[in-house]
């Protein structure tokens, strides 16, 4: 999260916002995102903390709850000089205490953060209306962008990161039955069947055009075991792996 004061452009997910003035503004890390400076002039603060740093249920219960950080939510809230003056004394408190030798200085800086997070839903309440009708399209979009940003797949080092409803959900700070209703209601098919037709193409790609190791497929694709990623792909597509590399389908 961050305090800033410049125009700048803010790409964030399917969204493009304009900013001017001061803002405070929240980003989700697993939501794409981008800036774009239009002045050479800008001052502020940022504030890059983990959901581990911020111990205790109730702490994270409102983190993962926040609009402030979900997709369909507007990350950006414009401040008056008033509540900019507030907010920058909370910044500023937490640099005094991070460069401190406080015995609890991590405990007062969770403090700040979440009085921050509660001040920005303060400000700004979360929109009802036409944003929660363009709820469902939008999360949609962005879970179908998650996707397809997984591949190609080029190395055979790191499994795929995403690979269930779940994963998905947790990456864009919705609940997995929030995310399956709106994928099912504006693409007409589940979740999972989105899933395991790209895992699918991905596998039949590497398999055709690489001479990677069936094993070696079946791990950069996130399965623990070959046996498994045979069985997935048999089912999936009516024939074994090592069938169609060899031309037999």
């Amino acid at each position: 999260m961050g305090l800033v004061t410049g125009d700048m452009t803010l790409y964030y997910g399917d969204k493009v916002m304009e900013i001017a003035g001061t803002v405070l503004f929240f980003v989700n890390p697993h939501i794409p995102h981008s800036i774009v400076r239009s002045a050479k002039k800008r001052e502020g603060y940022a504030c890059l903390f983990t959901e581990t740093f911020i111990a205790g249920r109730e702490r994270k219960e409102v983190l993962q709850n926040s609009p402030l950080f979900r997709s369909d939510g507007t990350p950006i809230i414009q401040l008056d000089k008033e509540q900019a003056a507030f907010i920058t004394g909370l910044f500023q408190k937490m640099l005094a205490v991070h460069d401190s030798n406080y015995d609890r200085k991590d405990e007062l800086i969770r403090n700040c953060i979440e009085l921050i997070i509660h001040e920005g839903l303060r400000i700004q309440p979360p929109a009802n209306g036409q944003q929660r009708n363009n709820a469902a399209a939008r999360i949609t979009r962005l879970f179908i962008n998650l996707l397809e940003r997984q591949f190609p797949i080029d190395n055979t080092e790191q499994p795929l990161r995403l690979r269930t409803p779940q994963d998905f959900a947790e990456a864009l700070s919705v609940h997995t039955n929030y995310l399956n209703r709106a994928v099912k209601e504006v693409t007409g098919k589940p979740t999972t069947a989105h899933i395991t037709e790209r895992i699918a193409a991905e596998a039949k790609a590497l398999l055709l055009y690489t001479d990677w190791r069936v094993a070696d497929i079946a791990y950069s694709l996130g399965f623990e075991y070959p046996t498994y990623f045979n069985n997935f792909f048999k089912r999936v597509t009516g024939f074994t792996p090592n069938s169609l590399r060899k031309g037999k389908v």
